[in-house]
């Protein structure tokens, strides 16, 4: 059985829904036969590459509301994550495009790592701070699952990737993805949001 996941590496909600899928799948008796598959969505494929800024005033200003607002918001969030085991920093965050992580994700994939890089992905970003928007930030978090630091150089510089990102997102899009984390079950039984442990594995359990 194969679960798909389309999520972005800087979306608070998708590093939540990860932690619940986990549970979910824990809680499967059939998990040793469940292949988890992740896949590329950029919530903001509009921002320029190369190019950082401050999350909380960034994220103010979009939803119109006061700083302090957004500030409180974000406690509700991190309190939320904290209930999974995550701790997140987000009013310290820092936004920018991610195309270039997504396509690093691709490049784990065929080396059987898309899995732990995921991982390190989001608990660099949300736990750690660290930035995952150029390739100097990318590189030793990618070394650090096991890939080599030429190849990644060279793959983030060709961008021979680039495509098979659009294409994910494409395919979110035909399957009614509006927002992440996507969870498709055998490309016939889906969940949008980060949902409770207890409902993805009720879709794990009519899946299969």
């Amino acid at each position: 059985m194969r679960v798909e996941v389309w999520s972005d590496v800087v979306c608070p909600w998708c590093y939540v829904g990860k932690r619940r899928l986990e549970t979910a799948l824990e809680r499967f008796p059939h998990r040793d036969q469940v292949e988890v598959v992740w896949r590329s969505f950029q919530l903001d494929p509009t921002a320029p590459e190369g190019e950082t800024h401050p999350t909380l005033p960034a994220l103010a200003a979009k939803y119109g509301v006061p700083e302090e607002q957004m500030r409180e918001n974000m406690r509700g969030l991190e309190e939320l994550a904290a209930a999974e085991g995550l701790d997140y920093h987000l009013a310290d965050g820092i936004s920018g495009n991610t195309l270039l992580a997504h396509e690093l994700l691709h490049l784990a994939a065929e080396h059987g790592k898309r899995n732990e890089l995921k991982e390190r992905l989001l608990h660099a970003y949300f736990e750690e701070q660290r930035s995952v928007f150029d390739v100097e930030s990318l590189v030793p978090l990618a070394v650090e699952v096991g890939l080599d630091e030429a190849e990644v150089r060279e793959a983030l510089t060709d961008r021979r990737f680039r495509a098979a990102v659009s294409e994910d997102s494409a395919t979110a899009i035909e399957l009614g993805a509006r927002g992440v984390p996507f969870f498709v079950v055998d490309r016939k039984y889906g969940a949008a949001g980060a949902q409770p442990a207890e409902q993805l594995l009720q879709i794990l359990e009519r899946a299969w």
